[in-house]
């Protein structure tokens, strides 16, 4: 209990731009799915192609994804804005429990505060049947194809991130790298599972759409993906060290993790005035 109190007391800044990303993610989903999918929007008159509109729905949520990334709260916090990317980095033991836990329960807060907020703006365009809350459910095919699609699509983002966080040539490009699958995924993968990799995302769009039937696809299907991912990673680089839980790492932001980067001297200084 104390060290949860600790992490909380000394880490607090960093939860709450975890739920901030979140929050604006969820923001983001809500505006452009509107804009793109419902009957009334002259972009959805204008756009008669389904995969014409995925792909630009994929290319403004990629962008969204490498902006939060690279912004001065992500590359503070770490930028995982998605509970099983936390929990895998938790199991590679880049942070502590209470931070972890910390992280969590931000996540689901703010995704669901984002999503709230925009329903109070958008309704009821927001809840039309063919926007539907942006919610992430499966496809024409069914649950078990939309498990194992999440599971694949979770695999791959999270053994691309470890793969390029800790690459020295490549560790610069990790959000550009996310942001691209993120767009190819919404683009092709979509018609499966609706594209979460994320439960706290499609939590957030549950809750006012009432969607929970396959919600278990959306927990469990990211979180075995994501650490199958670690698991891989570690085998096939068995000499290989997992440097940081950040997607994006500098000297000039503090970090809260396990770091295996080196800290220049006045990296302490900047923290203790942020």
């Amino acid at each position: 209990m104390a060290d949860a109190l600790g992490s909380l007391r000394r880490h607090w800044p960093e939860y709450l731009m975890e739920a901030a990303g979140l929050g604006l993610f969820m923001v983001a989903a809500a505006g452009f799915g509107t804009l793109l999918e419902h009957p009334a929007s002259p972009a959805r008159q204008a756009i008669e192609s389904g995969l014409l509109r995925r792909a630009l729905m994929g290319a403004a949520m990629g962008l969204t994804a490498v902006g939060l990334i690279y912004s001065p709260w992500g590359r503070r916090s770490g930028a995982h804005l998605n509970p099983a990317v936390t929990l895998t980095f938790l199991r590679l033991g880049k942070l502590t429990g209470p931070d972890a836990a910390g992280y969590v329960v931000a996540q689901f807060a703010g995704g669901l505060a984002g999503l709230l907020a925009m329903e109070a703006l958008l309704a009821p365009a927001l809840a039309a049947p063919e926007v539907g809350f942006v919610a992430t459910v499966p496809g024409w095919r069914g649950a078990d194809v939309a498990f194992v699609a999440e599971l694949s699509i979770s695999f791959g983002l999270m053994l691309a991130v470890l793969w390029s966080t800790n690459s020295p040539r490549w560790a610069g490009s990790t959000g550009w790298l996310a942001g691209a699958l993120v767009a190819v995924y919404i683009t092709l993968e979509a018609p499966f599972s609706g594209m979460s990799m994320n439960p706290a995302r499609t939590f957030a769009s549950a809750v006012p759409a009432a969607s929970w039937s396959s919600y278990w696809v959306y927990v469990v299907a990211p979180l075995a993906g994501m650490l199958l991912a670690a698991e891989v990673y570690l085998r096939s680089h068995r000499t290989a060290v997992v440097h940081c839980a950040k997607f994006h790492h500098d000297q000039v932001h503090r970090c809260i993790f396990r770091c295996g980067y080196h800290v220049e001297p006045g990296a302490a200084a900047a923290d203790a005035a942020a």
